[in-house]
């Protein structure tokens, strides 16, 4: 059975058009990155949407997407194990920090105090306990970055997908937060998919880079995705 993240022969695209980009095979092993970069307008978040079972079903999608060997393809969102960080921390805003976390708790962590100590024992790793009663308002973006990471681990996903999450965020602020994501995932080595523009983001992933290519500029290209380098 192949373990991580593994996409086959997955393109997608609206009715009458061609498809955004040539067919993309991938695949992304136990705490890898795989940073996928391409111009605006190729189908990046498209992808992700796709993998995570939330595309607008106005596309028209197809491929094969594996996690640890098991066909998620036809799967609904909540039962891939596909977990995904944006820009926004999307936190609840009528929710403290705590319920926030509470809230992505799988159904296998039972009992009140269990759930408790599960959400002490993350703020801790973040840096923020006692935050359990804070209003998300009052957090500084830095924080709310965080609690947002935590509450995705905290669902226990298989894999994780990464939409641009450093890209608000300003320069000492990011390198920082980039290493905070990149290290609590690979203590739970979760294959990674990350969407950037920028190169260094590639380069603190340390991983392959897939240039995601519009259709119309890929008529000569290998239908898998070929790895590139960016120079330290």
């Amino acid at each position: 059975m192949s373990s991580g993240l593994v996409l086959d022969a997955v393109t997608l695209g609206l009715p009458g058009r061609p498809p955004l980009f040539r067919e993309l095979s991938l695949q992304t092993g136990p705490g890898e990155i795989v940073t996928l970069i391409g111009p605006s307008g190729s189908g990046k978040s498209s992808l992700l949407a796709y993998l995570t079972g939330t595309l607008d079903p106005i596309f028209i999608a197809s491929g094969q997407i594996k996690v640890d060997g098991r066909d998620v393809s036809q799967l609904p969102p909540e039962r891939r194990r596909i977990g995904i960080l944006f820009q926004d921390d999307l936190l609840f805003p009528h929710l403290t920090v705590g319920e926030n976390l509470a809230y992505a708790l799988p159904a296998s962590v039972s009992g009140r105090r269990q759930r408790r100590e599960r959400i002490a024992a993350a703020l801790a790793e973040g840096q923020l306990t006692g935050f359990e009663d804070r209003d998300p308002s009052t957090l500084s973006g830095g924080q709310r970055a965080r609690v947002a990471v935590l509450r995705a681990l905290l669902a226990e996903p298989k894999a994780l997908l990464l939409d641009e999450p450093f890209a608000r965020l300003d320069q000492a602020l990011r390198s920082q937060f980039r290493t905070f994501v990149f290290e609590h995932a690979r203590a739970q080595a979760l294959p990674m998919l990350m969407v950037s523009h920028d190169p260094a983001d590639a380069v603190a992933a340390e991983g392959p880079v897939v240039e995601l290519a519009p259709f119309a500029d890929a008529a000569a290209a290998s239908s898998t995705a070929a790895p590139r380098s960016f120079n330290r």
